[in-house]
């Protein structure tokens, strides 16, 4: 058994680091959609924003419909190129709405946003 296990144990680890990437990449596709509605900086979206995020959002989502045997880095790849489209966006936004954007929600997800907070730390915590 110990084995087997040891047989398994890189292949296990590639199926977790392609499931953890490709939930990353979907949540982060809705994520984007969701930052629309945020009530600080929704009046900040300009209707082409608005566009570009749903298209951005939806690019995403259907990449990783027609990808499904992707492996992590390929889905990681997927969701840098899609931050490299939504960063921009948002950046103009959060300075329009004078929101300073280490405080909204993803700010680890921006490159010059905030620090994530540990993985550890709990909901209490963020506050």
């Amino acid at each position: 058994m110990v084995n087997d296990a040891e047989k398994f144990k890189a292949e296990d680890e590639a199926q977790a680091a392609k499931v953890g990437a490709k939930n990353d990449l979907e949540n982060y596709c809705f994520q984007m959609k969701n930052t629309m509605n945020d009530e600080k900086i929704k009046d900040s979206f300009t209707n082409e924003d608005k566009k570009a995020i749903e298209e951005i959002s939806a690019e995403g989502l259907q990449w990783l419909d027609g990808n499904q045997e992707a492996d992590g880095d390929a889905m990681a790849g997927k969701k840098k190129e899609l931050e490299a489209k939504f960063n921009p966006i948002m950046m103009r936004v959060y300075q329009e709405a004078g929101v300073n954007p280490n405080t909204m929600p993803g700010a680890g997800d921006m490159p010059q946003g905030g620090a994530e907070p540990p993985k550890d730390a709990g909901v209490d915590d963020l506050d």
